[in-house]
């Protein structure tokens, strides 16, 4: 049945997605080279670090005009979201609250802004790609900026400093516990790159990885004629099934077959599979 739902309802589920794989809108812009994060791991020099909160929003680049996602789209914000904006070149998330991410997604895909919804959005910022600077020098340059342009919905992200590992895991479980995603680690003598990098770290409680789905299988019981679960396909091959997580809409419209999901998991088994696997999200889609 879930089969045959989704052929019946293909082009809507993909169009109900297309945000979240990047929005509905031809991509005329070259994917801005932005910073991004690897996984913490214990050993390392925390006192080097500055901690921020991760924050649950989407990845948005300011060219010193306009908004752009990390897939090259532009965000077509209301006019007077972006009055004021510095010229300089600004990375941060679009981000509503903690918990919010689906009325935030419900908001910023849109070309045609809903004015009243995007009262509710904040342009959080954390750093300067331009700038040839360290991140310790880049952030008080930021905050210079920031408080220059006097706009609520532009703010710096908050940043500060850890001693240890045992410091660190506790303010990752009181943030936790408070519904944020997690923590942000970011080297304060590091120079801004364009990749992934080890200057970058994200904590959270719980790994994440990414699957590209290859089958819905239908539920059974409470949730007959609806998606069960996932059937994904790991980078190297291996394949396992994704049952939880997913709100009673996703499981009527489940993410297209094809599609790149976000999912957290506790440890792997001896076969290389993720344990307690729980689906997150639909991937932003990079072409």
């Amino acid at each position: 049945m879930i089969e045959i739902q989704t052929k019946a309802i293909g082009f809507l589920v993909l169009c109900s997605f297309c945000f979240v794989a990047d929005p509905c809108f031809a991509r005329d812009l070259p994917k801005p080279a932005l910073m991004l994060a690897k996984s913490y791991n214990p050993g390392i020099h925390l006192e080097d670090y500055w901690v921020s909160e991760k924050l649950d929003g989407v990845r948005a680049f300011w060219d010193g005009e306009k908004l752009i996602s990390r897939g090259g789209n532009i965000y077509h914000a209301p006019k007077w979201f972006e009055r004021g904006f510095p010229s300089q070149k600004l990375d941060g998330e679009l981000w509503i609250a903690r918990q919010k991410f689906e009325q935030l997604i419900n908001t910023v895909r849109d070309n045609k802004p809903n004015e009243q919804a995007w009262r509710q959005v904040k342009f959080m910022v954390f750093d300067l790609p331009a700038s040839s600077e360290s991140f310790d020098k880049r952030l008080v340059k930021l905050q210079s900026i920031v408080k220059a342009a006097h706009i609520p919905h532009l703010q710096v992200v908050k940043q500060w400093r850890v001693q240890n590992h045992e410091e660190l895991m506790t303010q990752l479980n009181r943030f936790s516990k408070a519904g944020a995603e997690g923590l942000m680690l970011h080297r304060g003598s590091s120079l801004y790159s364009g990749k992934r990098s080890g200057d970058l770290l994200k904590v959270k409680r719980f790994q994440d990885a990414e699957a590209v789905v290859i089958k819905h299988i239908a539920g059974k019981g409470k949730y007959r004629n609806s998606l069960g679960a996932l059937l994904v396909e790991m980078p190297d091959g291996k394949q396992f099934k994704i049952g939880t997580g997913f709100s009673d809409e996703q499981r009527l419209h489940p993410p297209p077959i094809g599609s790149t999901v976000t999912y957290q998991y506790h440890g792997k088994s001896r076969y290389g599979i993720p344990r307690f696997a729980s689906f997150l999200r639909v991937r932003p889609l990079e072409k």
